[in-house]
C-alpha cells in the first residue's frame, strides 16, 4: 500500500462521510468540529444539509466522496446498502485512492466486512469495521462504544478520529471482529429490552409509581443503559427513534444467521426477534427500540401511563 496514512491531521487529512442519519449526522459533526475538511454524501440530500451548512462539501456519489478523501466513514442502513456503497458501480472502492482508509460503522454482516476488507486490500486500501452502540444520545454527546476490527496499523491511524465520537473504543481483532462484537452487544441488549418493558408493565399493573420504582431498581443489580435512557422515554410515551426498530430487527437477524452457522441455539434472541417483528407488523418499524412496549402492552391488554 503506497503512502498509507500513519497519522491523521486536520491540516493534511481530508475526510469523507456517507450516511447522515440520526447518528451519522452527529458523528460527522464531531470530526468537523476538530477542523477536518469533510465531503459528505447521503441518499436524501436534505438530511446532510446541517453538515453542508456547517461547511461540509456535498458529493453526488460514494465514489466521488472517496476520490477526494483520505479516510472515508460510512454508517448506512442495511447490508445491501453497505454492499452498494462499497462495491457498487458508484461505490467507494471505485473511487478510493491508494493508501486511503475506509471505515464502516454500520452494523452489518461479519462476512461482508471481511469481503470488503479483501476487496479493498487488493486495491491498496485499508478497511476497518467499527460498529457502534449508544444510539442517538451517544452519537450526539460523543459517548459511543466503538467495536473495532481490522489491521493494527489502520486502526491506530484512525484512533484519534474514533476518540472524537466515542468514549469506549476497543480493537477486537482482525476484519469482521468488530461486527461479531456488535452481535454480542445486540444479543445482550435484546434481552435487556424485554426485561425493561416487562418490568414497566408489571409495575404499572401493580399500581406502583413507575418513576419511584425506577429510582430503586436503576441503582441496584438491574442497572443498565436502557433503564437510564429508554425507560424515561417510555413513561412519556416517547417512542421517537434513537435506534430504529427495523434496524434492530436487521441486527438480530444477522446474529441469528451467524448463530446458525456456528450451530448455536439462542432461544432468548429468537423470542425477542419475534416480538420486534410484531412491533414492525403493527406499523412501528420506524419507531425507537423502546416501542417493544407496544407489542407487550397489546398482549397484556394494558397501557403503561
Amino acid at each position: 500500500m503506497a503512502n498509507s496514512i500513519e497519522k491523521v491531521d486536520p491540516k493534511t487529512t481530508k475526510l469523507g462521510w456517507i450516511g447522515t442519519g440520526v447518528m451519522g449526522r452527529w458523528m460527522c459533526q464531531h470530526l468537523m468540529d476538530l477542523g477536518y475538511g469533510m465531503t459528505v454524501y447521503n441518499r436524501t440530500k436534505s438530511k446532510a444539509q446541517p453538515l453542508i451548512d456547517a461547511g461540509a462539501t456535498w458529493a453526488d456519489s460514494p465514489s466521488e466522496v472517496a476520490s477526494t478523501s483520505d479516510v472515508i466513514f460510512t454508517i448506512v442502513g442495511f447490508p445491501p446498502d453497505v454492499r452498494e456503497v462499497y462495491l457498487g458501480d458508484s461505490g467507494i472502492l471505485n473511487g478510493a485512492k491508494d493508501g486511503s482508509i475506509v471505515v464502516d460503522m454500520t452494523t452489518t454482516e461479519p462476512s461482508l466486512a471481511q469481503e470488503i476488507y479483501a476487496e479493498a486490500k487488493e486495491q491498496g486500501v485499508a478497511s476497518v469495521d467499527a460498529p457502534v452502540s449508544g444510539g442517538d444520545v451517544g452519537a450526539r454527546e460523543a459517548r459511543l462504544s466503538i467495536m473495532v476490527g481490522g489491521d493494527e496499523a489502520a486502526v491506530q491511524a484512525v484512533m484519534p478520529l474514533f476518540s472524537a465520537m466515542g468514549k469506549n473504543i476497543v480493537h477486537q481483532g482482525g476484519a469482521g471482529a468488530g461486527q461479531h462484537t456488535k452481535m454480542c452487544n445486540q444479543i445482550t441488549i435484546s434481552g435487556t429490552m424485554i426485561g425493561v418493558c416487562e418490568g414497566l408493565i408489571y409495575g404499572h399493573k401493580a399500581g406502583l409509581d413507575l418513576e419511584t420504582m425506577l429510582s430503586s431498581i436503576s441503582g441496584g443489580a438491574a442497572a443498565c443503559w436502557s433503564l437510564d435512557n429508554l425507560a424515561p422515554r417510555v413513561l412519556k410515551r416517547d417512542f421517537d427513534p434513537g435506534f430504529f426498530v427495523e434496524h434492530f430487527i436487521k441486527d438480530m437477524s444477522i446474529a441469528l444467521d451467524e448463530a446458525r452457522k456456528m450451530n448455536l441455539s439462542l432461544p432468548g434472541l429468537a423470542l425477542v426477534h419475534q416480538l420486534y417483528t410484531a412491533v414492525q407488523a403493527q406499523g412501528h418499524g420506524r419507531l425507537g427500540t423502546q416501542a417493544l412496549l407496544l407489542a407487550l402492552e397489546q398482549m397484556s391488554g394494558t397501557e403503561v401511563n
